[in-house]
């Protein structure tokens, strides 16, 4: 019996020590600055993009620090979403041919086995999907094609200490400022499923696209697991505070970065679960053992 008793309190005690693992996590906060909190370094190229009318260019780097737009201000702006991206030279940093852009994320992107579809990092553009329908009141359908985008061939490169660069593997890269158009209302640390393609969206609403970015806002995902070094050869980097992103031609716009969360595994949640009900049970039990005469 004493043995018993021994075995079922080791039990115990191991799920209350999952729980409370389980709880700090969830104490901590999970969407922190882990967008860009600096630009250390600048070049916007040539044929960078400049604004309409007034010919003012999208040079101003404090565009790209923060978290993506979640509005456009002013009397012709209005939510972000995958219809109506972000448009104003303030919300947007444009890098052009031979230009350069490179970053510091307030929280280093890590190459964690929890992160969904194995996508460490996204990168925002300007891009929207084109409504094919006539409807711009709000029923929008698209056949899958984008505007704004998809105009440059660029190379990704990530640090850990700012001073060692590694270029991700081009052929397993997205195009910058392509798929997927920014969603205002949803996560900027969750990735889109990558396996998606423009077909997949095309006779879809705005209802649609969202669903099947569930919850995501959108963003060109990349993974760490991608760098290779100066002779094409993978390179193991587990996290990286800097981002460096070279036009080699055409331009990018550009609205922001932000390194991905990850998501705890269903077993998590099972242990969660499982923990609460044998601390419930015990609390219960020792109350009764209180109260009996």
């Amino acid at each position: 019996m004493r043995g018993y008793e021994c075995r079922g309190a080791s039990l115990n005690g191991m799920v209350a020590a999952g729980l409370v693992s389980v709880l700090g996590w969830c104490a901590l906060p999970q969407v922190q600055a882990q967008f860009a909190a600096e630009v250390r370094a600048y070049n916007p190229g040539t044929g960078f993009a400049t604004e309409f009318g007034t010919g003012a260019g999208y040079t101003n780097a404090a565009a790209i620090l923060g978290e993506p737009s979640r509005v456009t201000p002013g009397m012709f702006g209005g939510p972000v979403d995958v219809f109506s991206p972000p448009y104003l030279v303030d919300q947007l940093l444009s890098v052009g041919t031979g230009g350069l852009l490179e970053l510091r994320l307030d929280t280093p992107a890590t190459r964690n086995p929890l992160n969904p579809f194995g996508i460490d990092f996204l990168v925002f553009g300007g891009a929207g999907f084109i409504i094919t329908n006539g409807d711009y009141s709000g029923g929008g359908i698209t056949d899958g094609s984008i505007f704004g985008g998809g105009l440059a061939e660029a190379r990704v490169s990530v640090s850990s200490d700012g001073v060692q660069f590694f270029t991700l593997d081009g052929s397993l890269a997205p195009l910058l400022d392509e798929l997927f158009p920014t969603d205002g209302s949803g996560d900027f640390t969750r990735p889109v499923n990558p396996g998606l393609s423009y077909a997949d969206f095309s006779g879809l609403g705005l209802d649609g696209i969202r669903n099947l970015y569930a919850g995501s806002g959108g963003g060109a995902g990349f993974s760490l697991g991608w760098a290779r070094d100066g002779s094409g050869a993978p390179v193991s980097i587990e996290s990286a505070a800097f981002i460096r992103i070279e036009v080699i031609s055409g331009r990018v716009e550009l609205d922001g970065v932000a390194a991905v969360s990850a998501v705890p595994e269903p077993s998590t949640w099972v242990l969660l679960g499982l923990g609460a009900l044998v601390l419930g049970v015990q609390t219960r039990r020792g109350q009764r053992a209180i109260t009996k005469p």
